[in-house]
């Protein structure tokens, strides 16, 4: 069986051959058949990783590895500083890219390919362009980051499908848009909005997932002992149409660490 460590080797000293990239895939097997953890995840929502799919699997493990990578050249040299958010984003972002290429996962011109296979584009804001055809059962996203670090993004689509399973997020590939944008391409349930829910209403579906507000004077951000849900208004939580109950389409998920959140 492989260990992750043996796939940070198996970058570090060949890149993303195709003996590198059969290593990735052993392991993600193995991930996503409860064999082996991915590092910063517990057993319950190891759920949402599998929902998530297979390529945001490897698309961790490489971001595991830019992390872990630039973490181990700081504390090599004693008088480096330990490295910013900033430097671990760009590393994580450069290499994900090189590695999806050479997976075959990295779309370009994704905008034209998008339309053609899942329609127009409906709606588009900070963090995602939405594509949808009426009658598909699903909406295509092209989701940009507003998390510090890439990797930071890639957990939030993970801690989503844990907590809203019934619209969970699975990533199909990568692009970069018109302004250079790392975008995670992703599919996810099509969701017939009855109406958008009250307060009330997304307050109960907050305590039923064991969170709580946060008491920070805004009321749509809610913590937990190990995550935090944030942007939860009403044109993210909708009253399903089928069910008539609240469904998270989408908000802002992050680990709490040591009291702190990690953004």
């Amino acid at each position: 069986m492989k260990c992750i460590q043996d796939v940070y080797e198996a970058i570090t000293k060949e890149g993303f051959t195709e003996s590198t990239l059969h290593a990735i895939h052993e392991l993600v097997n193995q991930i996503e058949n409860g064999f082996t953890d991915l590092p910063r995840f517990n057993l319950r929502e190891h759920s949402g990783i599998c929902k998530a799919g297979p390529a945001f699997i490897g698309a961790s493990i490489v971001a595991s590895y830019a992390g872990r990578s630039l973490a181990t050249s700081s504390h090599a040299g004693s008088s480096q500083a330990s490295p910013s958010n900033w430097e671990i984003d760009e590393l994580q972002e450069k290499l994900i890219e090189q590695w999806a290429k050479a997976a075959r996962l990295w779309v370009e011109a994704s905008d034209d390919i998008v339309r053609e296979g899942f329609g127009p584009m409906i709606a588009q804001g900070a963090e995602a362009k939405v594509y949808y055809r009426e009658g598909s059962p699903a909406v295509l996203k092209e989701r940009a980051s507003i998390y510090s670090t890439t990797q930071k993004a890639l957990d939030a689509i993970a801690l989503h499908n844990y907590l809203f399973p019934e619209t969970a997020m699975r990533v199909i590939g990568f692009t970069r848009d018109l302004d250079g944008l790392l975008r995670i391409i992703l599919t996810q349930p099509y969701v017939r909005c009855q109406r958008l829910a009250t307060k009330e209403e997304i307050d109960r579906l907050a305590a039923e997932k064991g969170f709580r507000d946060n008491s920070d004077g805004q009321g749509v951000n809610y913590i937990s002992e190990r995550i935090a849900l944030e942007d939860m208004h009403p044109a993210n939580v909708f009253v399903d149409e089928v069910t008539s109950l609240p469904i998270c389409i989408d908000c802002i998920v992050k680990f709490v660490k040591k009291g702190i959140l990690t953004v």
